[in-house]
């Protein structure tokens, strides 16, 4: 199963969290109250979200986090890759050369199909789509379509 880790899921969740708030400085207590998260858990999220320039920390007595960018401007796949680095389904689909059966490798080539496929339908879901309620009804059924 291809699964994003738990601080990427919190990022997403936080992110969205300011989102909704865009322009606002919410500490990291209110960010941890709003979300649903451990306050522990707001501070390691937001440390890779600060150092990849999607939030900045704002110093002072109503100090906190803040979008450095508007949510339109965020994609889906500019959290994952703050969170996770570089996005690839293997190795070889970020690091060519660094497998002793690339020459011979028929995988390779399907991979960085499907490796391509994922990255461009993380780049199409913004920040503000996310930040959007979806329906109760409708949670579970909408279909991300992706085409190669």
């Amino acid at each position: 199963m291809l699964r994003v880790t738990k601080l990427t899921d919190y990022a997403t969740v936080l992110m969205t969290v300011l989102a909704r708030e865009a322009g606002t400085v919410l500490s990291a207590s209110e960010l941890a109250a709003r979300a649903g998260l451990e306050p522990s858990t707001v501070a390691k999220v937001l440390k890779p979200l600060a150092q990849s320039g999607l939030v900045e920390s704002v110093r002072g007595a109503n100090g906190g986090y803040r979008l450095v960018r508007d949510p339109h401007s965020i994609s889906l796949a500019d959290i994952v890759e703050a969170m996770e680095g570089p996005l690839a389904m293997t190795e070889c689909s970020i690091h060519e050369g660094q497998c002793g059966i690339e020459t011979s490798c028929g995988a390779r080539v399907n991979w960085l199909r499907v490796n391509d496929v994922i990255a461009d339908a993380l780049r199409s879901v913004t920040l503000a789509g996310m930040a959007q309620p979806v329906p109760a009804k409708r949670a579970r059924a909408i279909p991300l379509r992706l085409s190669a």
